[in-house]
């Protein structure tokens, strides 16, 4: 493939790897394409990074469009409203986990971002307020206010809708994790409000229930 490439060209191929059988399993998921990830990852190697195909497949609409926009743009490139445009419209959680991950967190913006999210009235544009948070647990702990996450974490969590839930659940992990101070606190929480304590974790892999997820990380750096 040519290394600039027309916006029909690249969906006539992302319509060629359309695969019933992957869009079931995704549907499942709560996402609505048919394109198998690796396949696309391969097409987004090929094309390499195209800020202005990047933005063409955004406008599109499409899932897989969006999901292949992200592993082909210029994160740096993206202004703050064109961020804050984008995450509101990604309404699958793929498309917003990517975006989240592969763009906005790579841009300068992303602390201002995380504010302004953080605490917006759409609960899947909070999610992404809280997993930046997250994420700012773990790289830059000096900056974060703990005890007052806590404090939120602890009113809001069981209640929360279930996106906003798994961030703010994430959040509380990384506290109990990074922050042996506060490490009994955020255990005593997640024991006391049992979300996730239930779900269904594949052999080999650490469960998302707050406390067992502590547990095993503290064990695995030997604590």
């Amino acid at each position: 493939m040519a290394e600039t490439t027309t916006l029909a060209e690249v969906m006539a191929e992302l319509g060629a790897l359309e695969d019933p059988k992957a869009r079931a399993v995704n549907e499942r998921h709560g996402d609505d394409h048919g394109v198998n990830l690796g396949r696309l990852r391969a097409l987004a190697k090929r094309l390499k990074t195209q800020q202005p195909l990047a933005r063409e497949l955004w406008r599109t609409g499409d899932s897989a469009a969006r999901l292949l926009a992200l592993l082909v743009c210029r994160p740096k490139a993206y202004g703050r409203d064109e961020l804050d445009a984008m995450l509101r419209e990604a309404r699958t959680p793929k498309v917003h986990d990517w975006l989240v991950n592969y763009a906005v967190k790579k841009n300068p913006h992303a602390e201002e971002l995380r504010l302004a999210w953080f605490a917006d009235a759409d609960p899947v544009v909070a999610s992404a307020g809280w997993a930046l948070t997250a994420e700012r647990v773990v790289k830059k702990p000096a900056d974060v206010d703990a005890e007052g996450l806590l404090d939120v974490i602890e009113a809001e969590l069981r209640d929360a809708p279930d996106r906003l839930q798994w961030a703010m659940n994430t959040c509380l992990a990384q506290i109990g994790i990074e922050f042996p101070e506060h490490r009994a606190r955020a255990v005593a929480v997640g024991e006391r409000l049992e979300v996730l304590k239930d779900y269904p974790t594949s052999p080999g892999c650490t469960s998302p229930y707050a406390p067992v997820w502590i547990a095993e990380m503290v064990r695995r750096r030997g604590g």
